[in-house]
């Protein structure tokens, strides 16, 4: 038990008397044991009374390393200028690598609880945005013995200022059947990769890559980071006639109809007699009963996952399974949130030579970055403030229909000065070669 008295916080009782858990009642029950989280809990109910926050920035870290620790001063000091909660003086978090997917084995937890009971607060929060274990509230002392015991269990130090951050995937391939890569082999490859770029930054600001197994995107990469490679295919959504009609004689008709066909963004699905069933290319179907089909018209289909997710089993990603990647996701910034620009379209991720490639495209896209963006400009701003035809040509991609941001609202075209385009385009490819 500690030995320091708990503060008077009748605001942050408040939090606790609605209908739903709050983080006080888990707060207060570190603070019994530590005096760390006690006078943590005396500047939260602080900062609720004067609606104002009193931590400052420094400079803190662990030898050999230039990002990955949180540095939080108090701000709030008696008349003598000491620290009115001083066992919270310092409250620095720590940010650790997590593993690929996430997977923890209990005994792991449990040691890694020990490993910050014994240093820090005891607050951990799993994860933050870029997928970092956050070990929050340590001194500064501290700080160096924590990260010797969680290097010693085997992890490392995450991201933190203007460099390449930790990435993030889903549980992928491990445990989800819409998985359409490898996503915990292409984190890795990642992360070992620019691992020097993230300890040391040297970038304008912050680059951030995640990895979602499928369409679904359960990490949000394509808001939530620079470099999202989503899982995808290209050929046909697949079907299983045995698990369609097993679907069908649960749900019924009025579900197929309200809530997956009427769903579709792209009108791609239809009810079709069995007989009626187009046998074009492209064109697929899931038997429903003896009579009736889905018809599937893949040509339309832009991989929202709706009738995958609501009819799963019966309907699945196709089987050639790649990626597609974009570029330029964040949130709230300079100009406001936006979602990745499709740079690659489809690409395989199996092989090699694949991820090489992957690797390729994200150098050259950090190299790029470093060279022409602003300080404190993420990359989706620098592409707006470029110009997208300059950012694929700074890092050698080719130009690709797919990469249109939302269709033209003039229908009128200029045609005259297209021929000497033609004439310039073809001099470039003879100059290539």
């Amino acid at each position: 038990m500690s030995d320091k008295p708990m503060h008077d916080t009748p605001m942050l009782d408040q939090l606790e008397s609605g209908p739903w858990p709050s983080f006080v009642t888990g707060l207060k029950r570190l603070a019994k044991d530590n005096d760390m989280m006690a006078d943590l809990l005396g500047q939260l109910e602080t900062s609720y009374e004067t609606k104002k926050g009193y931590w400052k920035g420094g400079t803190v870290g662990v030898f050999g390393y230039g990002g990955g620790v949180i540095p939080r001063f108090t701000e709030l000091k008696d008349e003598n200028d000491k620290p009115l909660f001083p066992a919270a003086a310092e409250f620095h978090t720590l940010r650790i690598q997590p593993p690929a997917g996430m997977h923890y084995t209990s005994d792991l937890l449990r040691k890694m609880c020990d490993v910050w009971q014994k240093h820090g607060s005891g607050l951990i929060a799993f994860h933050g945005q870029s997928g970092d274990i956050m070990f929050q509230g340590v001194s500064t002392e501290h700080v160096q013995p924590a990260f010797d015991d969680l290097n010693e269990m085997g992890f490392d130090m995450g991201g933190a200022g203007p460099a390449v951050r930790t990435s993030m995937s889903c549980v992928g391939a491990a445990r989800c059947e819409q998985s359409c890569y490898d996503e915990a082999r292409a984190l890795r490859t990642v992360v070992n990769t620019f691992l020097d770029d993230m300890h040391r930054p040297a970038l304008p600001y912050k680059f951030k890559f995640k990895f979602s197994g499928c369409p679904n995107d359960c990490v949000n990469s394509i808001q939530r980071s620079d470099m999202a490679v989503i899982g995808t295919w290209r050929d046909n959504i697949r079907t299983d006639d045995a698990l369609g009609k097993k679907w069908f004689a649960k749900h019924g008709m009025d579900e197929l109809v309200n809530d997956v066909i009427t769903r579709c963004p792209t009108k791609a699905l239809s009810l079709k007699n069995t007989a009626d069933v187009s046998k074009a290319e492209g064109v697929s179907s899931v038997a429903l009963n003896d009579s009736q089909s889905l018809q599937i018209e893949n040509h339309n289909c832009v991989r929202c996952m709706h009738c995958i997710n609501v009819m799963t089993g019966a309907l699945a990603p196709g089987e050639d399974k790649g990626v597609t990647v974009l570029i330029g996701g964040k949130s709230v910034l300079k100009i406001g949130a936006t979602m990745g620009t499709v740079i690659i379209p489809f690409m395989k991720l199996e092989s090699d030579e694949d991820h090489d490639r992957l690797v390729e495209i994200a150098q050259n896209t950090i190299d790029f970055f470093a060279e022409n963006a602003l300080e404190h400009e993420r990359t989706g701003e620098m592409i707006d403030r470029i110009g997208l035809v300059n950012f694929l040509e700074g890092i050698g991609v080719e130009i690709d229909p797919n990469m249109v941001l939302q269709p033209r609202a003039n229908p009128y075209v200029r045609m005259d000065g297209w021929e000497e385009e033609v004439e310039k385009a073809e001099q470039r490819k003879a100059g290539a070669a």
